[in-house]
């Protein structure tokens, strides 16, 4: 049996709780653009698109495709003036730092986020200095649940899929790991859906877990 010893992770609702930096902004600006949301659809929304690239998001969303880069940039904007909202999830910055530790383990990232957002994830959170390969939204032309996230991750560092194991927390996360032949480590810590990732090859309950994959 392959050994496990290269973990790639998810950021957002993985590594920190964005949810408040991100989905009331996208609500916001859906409305202010004449997309009408009823208020008791807002959380079920919000959940639903969580944890993909922002223009994914809108795409699936149904906004109209001339109107997508416009709204995609105030969201952009919007979410920005919110990075103050985010907050590393309990027990990541000891769980990655005794992670790194382990003789022979790897750890990199595979995001949705665009490249300057992570950089800025890069200098807020200190345990992000563990990763030696950050896969950023345009890194590749397709996005979770696609594959190639995480295929570029495993490249960069030269790892065969059977020795890695993806850690997210939404459905497109454990469905790209599936696609990229990587075992699937469920975030159940900080997912907003963790029915959705029940099928994962191990579920955390902690990020503590992650010290017995």
């Amino acid at each position: 049996m392959s050994q496990v010893n290269t973990f790639i992770f998810d950021i957002d609702g993985t590594l920190i709780d964005s949810f408040d930096m991100y989905m009331p902004s996208m609500i916001e600006i859906l409305r202010r653009h004449g997309y009408e949301i009823a208020p008791e659809d807002e959380d079920t929304i919000m959940k639903k698109y969580f944890g993909i690239t922002g223009l994914d998001a809108l795409k699936l969303f149904g906004v109209k495709p001339e109107e997508i880069e416009l709204i995609h940039d105030e969201w952009v904007v919007e979410s920005d003036k919110r990075r103050d909202f985010t907050k590393a999830l309990d027990q990541i910055p000891e769980a990655l730092d005794a992670l790194s530790k382990v003789p022979g383990n790897r750890l990199a990232v595979a995001t949705s986020k665009l490249r300057d957002e992570y950089e800025y994830f890069e200098k807020q959170y200190d345990f992000a200095k563990h990763f030696e390969v950050a896969i950023a939204s345009e890194d590749t032309e397709k996005h979770k649940p696609s594959p190639d996230p995480i295929l570029a991750a495993l490249d960069r560092m030269g790892v065969k899929p059977e020795n890695a194991v993806y850690v997210g927390d939404t459905i497109n996360d454990l469905l790209a790991a599936k696609a990229a032949g990587v075992k699937f480590a469920g975030a159940n810590y900080g997912s907003v859906n963790p029915s959705e990732i029940k099928d994962a090859d191990y579920l955390l309950d902690s990020p503590m877990d992650l010290l017995k994959i």
